[in-house]
């Protein structure tokens, strides 16, 4: 398998991989540390890429309130960040991390986040700012000072990419539509019971939290900044599609464009560059093509923990269209399904 994504025991994990190189320069401790964690059977996320190690996340519950920074973190429980790196070669494999640690605070029921970075980690520092972390002070060690980043997911700031992952369930909402060609490279933690990794790419498409997609459909011109999305993988196999068509994912929408938005294929490539599935030659034949489209810019915020076939859309839910490709939902509606997909309260406001 060429590529994994996978919670995978310390001692399972080539310490003296080339990897682990510019941490043991910046923290005096790492060996000891690490050694200590594989004798206790700690555990940690690793992304694999052809057998070579690309992205390593240590996750630790801790309890609050956290008193070895300045000024105190003051919480009754806290998911520190204990170790985030990633090999940088712009497939944002950081973002990925990052939504996967909100998702662990949020399946603890734990509101608060917290990670120390070095100044000379800018990228770093700069990508956890984008999604909601906030400077809230120092760390100093004998290894020197960091920056620590707090996020509180109780601190709405009516920002969708501040706010991430939270979910107004008060705005309007969408059934969009997605391909299965298309759909599990854009939602990887959606992908289905059935399928496998070999179908999930280290690529930036897949890691980005910001999602692109592209289509023709008249019906998606009214969808709008705030706007929630709920993706629906269409059937794989014609004529199935009330037991093969599923609802997986909740999306919230950041910017809306159409073809008139873009003057030539470089405008368009440039915006969809690193968040959109389809290839130049895809992307040509949107932009050279007369017809009308339209890009929709959203962040992944949740999967249904319950995939939903349309049979029980249909059924539970009371979904009705003669055409499964984009229609609008009632808040009710938009409500049953995230019940029925048993979304966590967590994620939503």
């Amino acid at each position: 398998m060429a590529e994994q994504f996978i919670y995978k025991p310390f001692n399972e994990i080539d310490l003296e991989d080339n990897f682990f190189d510019s941490l043991k320069n910046d923290y005096a401790e790492f060996e000891g540390w690490f050694k200590r964690k594989s004798s206790e059977g700690d555990k940690a996320f690793v992304q694999i890429s052809n057998d070579s190690l690309e992205g390593f996340l240590y996750l630790k519950e801790e309890d609050g309130p956290i008193t070895d920074i300045s000024p105190t973190i003051y919480c009754e429980k806290a998911i520190k960040i204990g170790t985030f790196k990633v090999v940088p070669h712009g497939t944002r494999l950081g973002e990925r991390f990052i939504k996967k640690s909100i998702d662990f605070a949020i399946s603890k029921s734990i509101d608060y986040i917290y990670v120390t970075i070095f100044s000379h980690h800018s990228y770093l520092l700069n990508m956890f700012l984008t999604y909601g972390f906030e400077i809230h002070g120092e760390k100093t060690t004998n290894n020197g000072t960091e920056n620590v980043l707090v996020k509180n997911l109780n601190n709405i700031r009516n920002d969708t990419l501040l706010d991430y992952p939270r979910i107004n369930t008060e705005s309007d909402v969408y059934l969009l539509g997605i391909n299965p060609k298309y759909h599990t490279n854009l939602f990887p933690d959606s992908k289905l019971f059935n399928e496998t990794f070999d179908v999930i790419k280290d690529v930036s498409h897949t890691n980005s939290i910001t999602k692109i997609y592209i289509s023709r459909m008249y019906s998606m011109a009214p969808i709008r900044t705030g706007n929630n999305i709920i993706i629906y993988r269409t059937t794989d196999i014609q004529g199935r599609a009330k037991y093969r068509s599923v609802a997986t994912t909740v999306c919230t929408v950041i910017d809306t464009k159409t073809k008139s938005d873009f003057n030539n294929f470089e405008e368009l490539k440039a915006y969809c560059k690193n968040y959109s599935v389809f290839s130049d030659n895809e992307l040509h034949k949107y932009i050279d093509s007369n017809k009308a489209f339209y890009v929709i810019k959203m962040t992944y915020n949740a999967s249904l923990m319950k995939r939903i076939i349309q049979l029980d859309l249909i059924n539970k839910v009371g979904l009705r269209s003669h055409y499964w490709g984009c229609f609008k939902l009632t808040n009710e509606q938009f409500r049953n399904i995230l019940s029925l997909g048993n979304v966590n309260i967590k994620y939503l406001i």
